[in-house]
């Protein structure tokens, strides 16, 4: 059974609860870090990688595991002794994948699509690509940071792409051959982008907006969309 669409207020509290795992740059580098050790890790281990007191690191994996981005399991190693179990944190999946139904409204989106169709095409592009950026900075300074915190690129990615997915755009980041690429495998625009493909540089700008208000200039090209028949959506990025 479809479940019913979320309240501005519900979806409001769901990308914050992402923002708030995954806002501190740090934060999302331990993540990445517990996702390279699937048998898991402790706050001393991400202490020593990430050179932070242990209680900094113990606080960003509690973060986590609280969000259920990570799970915790008490055991006993040679390193802790036959005394006091560690904790150890480890990764819940593969990837962060937040599902949730995303409220939009259909007709105001076809309304946008038809209104866009009446300008030269590189006209409407340039238009919705700068109202994508505009959102997108926003979204990315209800995260509480900027670039000037010298975020990574590659963190500064992965945040965007778990932003993305909190929009409705299932995306996630990926590297191929020695090019970053934020992938979507679903669009929230539905029908009207495939009617009106121009939609599509709404969610270039997003990727734009974001990665500048977070890391710094960046270009970004649509690589291929699900309108005009392809299976995803990419973006390509270069800082």
């Amino acid at each position: 059974m479809d479940r019913p669409p979320l309240s501005p207020t519900d979806f409001s509290s769901a990308v914050t609860a992402i923002t708030s795992a995954f806002g501190d740059p740090t934060r999302r580098e331990i993540y990445l870090f517990a996702h390279e050790h699937p048998e898991g890790v402790t706050a001393a281990e991400a202490a020593e990688r990430f050179d932070l007191h242990s209680n900094v690191a113990r606080h960003h994996l509690d973060k986590l595991a609280g969000g259920g981005y990570l799970e915790v399991a008490v055991s006993r190693d040679g390193k802790s002794g036959a005394g006091r179990p560690s904790k150890r944190y480890r990764p819940t999946a593969q990837q962060v994948a937040i599902e949730v139904p995303v409220r939009h409204d259909d007709v105001l989106v076809t309304l946008l699509g038809r209104a866009l169709a009446l300008l030269p095409r590189d006209q409407a592009e340039a238009m919705a690509e700068e109202v994508g950026a505009e959102y997108g900075a926003l979204m990315a300074r209800s995260m509480g940071d900027s670039g000037e915190s010298q975020r990574s690129f590659r963190a500064a990615l992965h945040a965007v792409a778990d932003a993305l997915t909190a929009h409705g755009f299932a995306a996630h980041a990926e590297k191929r051959n020695d090019e970053l690429r934020i992938v979507s495998e679903h669009c929230p625009f539905g029908d009207a982008a495939r009617e009106h493909p121009v939609l599509c540089a709404v969610d270039r700008g997003m990727v734009r907006g974001m990665l500048t208000q977070l890391y710094g200039d960046t270009t970004t090209e649509l690589e291929s969309s699900r309108a005009s028949g392809d299976d995803v959506c990419v973006t390509a990025v270069e800082a």
